[in-house]
């Protein structure tokens, strides 16, 4: 699996899948419309940064609120190379593997990485790297079918693959 490197946008406890991407722009499946809304909410001028392989970084609960699978397809269109937080609700957590965005759990990393860090994530090993402060943290690596569903984009070409 290939990594991920870029600037770290960062955000709180709770970030809930209607800031991810807001539920009046849930009439379009169009991963290019939906990244244009990305974080819109929280952050009015998110899509108006993030550059292709940069990485959000939250704390606790990260995708909590409604089960819809729009939230990682935004996140991954907008050009985010990866997800790290504390924590993640679990039907966004599996619905980012579904979809093949890389979302990694650390909590030291989550609680002290800073907005705009520079950090680099390691899929292979789970080694997460603050470029900007030198700091090296583990987490949680992927085991190997799950690092396949990513690197084919997601799990219905895993299974079409299969």
């Amino acid at each position: 699996m290939e990594n991920a490197k870029g600037k770290v946008y960062k955000y709180g406890d709770n970030v809930d899948t209607d800031v991810i991407i807001p539920a009046r722009y849930l009439n379009s499946s169009d991963p290019a419309e939906l990244a244009t809304h990305c974080m819109e909410d929280i952050d009015k001028e998110f899509v108006n940064k993030v550059q292709k392989g940069d990485i959000i970084v939250a704390t606790k609960n990260f995708g909590c609120g409604s089960s819809r699978e729009h939230a990682p397809i935004a996140i991954k269109a907008a050009g985010v190379s990866c997800v790290i937080a504390e924590t993640f609700a679990r039907i966004f957590y599996r619905n980012a593997i579904n979809i093949g965005l890389p979302i990694i759990e650390c909590a030291d990393a989550a609680r002290e990485i800073a907005d705009g860090d520079e950090v680099e994530v390691d899929f292979d090993s789970g080694v997460i790297c603050d470029v900007t402060t030198g700091k090296s943290y583990q987490g949680q690596a992927f085991p190997e079918f799950m690092q396949k569903i990513i690197d084919l984009g997601g799990l219905v070409n895993y299974i079409n693959e299969k």
